[in-house]
């Protein structure tokens, strides 16, 4: 076993989760590479000092490109503003260091490209963190999906709705300013990335978004809201597979809405990630008096749930996504070969929300090859 030398720049939400991740990933998989919590940087001394004695850091810093320069510093977990994504990337690449970035690659799709560019150039391993395609479940509907469990597959359809901002009279934060933050650079992105994953590229779209609570309060007064609250697409995959994607962060009582359902000619798949450890299936078989969905609980027969659990039913939870997370950028690291998804699966993500923002503005069909 070899240590390795982890640097995570952000210590809020996504860095503790990391953070955590990597303590604990050495045991949960037996990796060949096992991650030493080296350094955490954020956005003030003070604050980066109290990461460092929480997580476990060795060390700590104000300064991200501090970080990055550092020699003990082997691989740099991205889980700051996507603002920063860009910069923080390159600069790591130069040094030749892999990177994990937190979803959306980029706060644009120019910086994706030079993202992109920019791990190409360099030769070095690259990841972009999409958890929720990483749960037991969602994995196993995939291979479902691959193995032709439901034969050809003929319709999907997909949402991410949450309700963090139902409440009209829920004060404006930086949520609620640039469009990088809106939902469709907040929640969009991982159902994007779910129906790629499931059912391959999209061909073409037409969206509407929609800002629904124009208006939030602030210590100053009203403020103007300046993203969006929800959008819809129907898309045309290039397989041929028509679909429709809903995103929301003003979908009263929905919670954790990564929600999914794929139709086929001998099938369906449906899936909730409010109970990410339940997968529905139906098979079109029998006599039909006793056809219907059946719920399958994940087990360890399914993948990667028995390095956190030998009893089928008792579940994984969204840490866990993250130690999958850890242990494929470890294994990338270790072979040298990037793992899925990469920087240029986060790319075309942000290409389709690129496309989805010009066909909103347009009203009109897409190509997503002509963005």
């Amino acid at each position: 076993m070899t240590e390795i030398g982890i640097g995570i720049i952000g210590g809020g939400y996504m860095g503790k989760a990391h953070a955590v991740a990597y303590a604990a990933v050495g045991a949960v998989f037996n990796t060949e590479l096992r991650p030493r919590l080296e350094m955490v940087a954020a956005s003030s001394p003070d604050t980066a000092e109290r990461y460092r004695a929480a997580y476990g850091f060795s060390r700590a810093t104000a300064n991200w490109q501090e970080l990055v320069d550092d020699p003990m510093v082997q691989a740099v977990v991205i889980a700051a503003p996507q603002s920063q994504h860009r910069a923080i990337a390159e600069a790591a690449f130069a040094r030749g260091k892999p990177v994990f970035c937190e979803k959306p690659l980029g706060a644009s799709l120019a910086d994706s490209q030079a993202m992109v560019e920019a791990a190409d150039k360099a030769g070095v391993v690259n990841l972009v963190g999409f958890n929720y395609i990483r749960t037991p479940a969602t994995q196993f509907a995939r291979q479902l999906i691959e193995d032709g469990a439901i034969g050809r597959v003929t319709w999907f359809r997909g949402e991410h709705t949450e309700d963090f901002l139902a409440d009209p009279l829920a004060p404006a934060t930086w949520r609620t300013e640039g469009v990088s933050n809106g939902t469709m650079g907040d929640l969009a992105p991982h159902m994007i990335n779910c129906a790629l994953t499931l059912l391959g590229p999209i061909a073409s779209l037409s969206a509407e978004i929609e800002t629904v609570h124009k208006e939030r309060p602030s210590p100053e007064g009203m403020r103007a809201v300046t993203n969006d609250d929800q959008a819809h697409l129907m898309c045309r995959f290039e397989s041929g597979v028509m679909g429709h994607l809903f995103f929301s962060r003003v979908a009263t009582g929905r919670k954790m809405g990564y929600a999914y359902e794929v139709h086929g000619t001998k099938g369906a798949i449906r899936f909730d990630q409010e109970d990410q450890n339940a997968l529905w299936l139906y098979l079109a078989e029998g006599p039909a008096a006793q056809r219907g969905f059946r719920k399958i609980l994940t087990g360890p027969e399914h993948p990667d749930y028995q390095p956190f659990c030998q009893g089928p039913g008792h579940g994984t939870g969204y840490q866990d996504q993250i130690i999958i997370e850890a242990r494929d950028f470890l294994e990338a690291i270790a072979t040298g070969k990037s793992a899925w998804p990469s920087f240029k699966d986060g790319m075309i993500v942000n290409q389709i929300v690129a496309a989805a923002l010009h066909s909103a503005a347009e009203k009109r069909w897409v190509a997503i090859s002509s963005i």
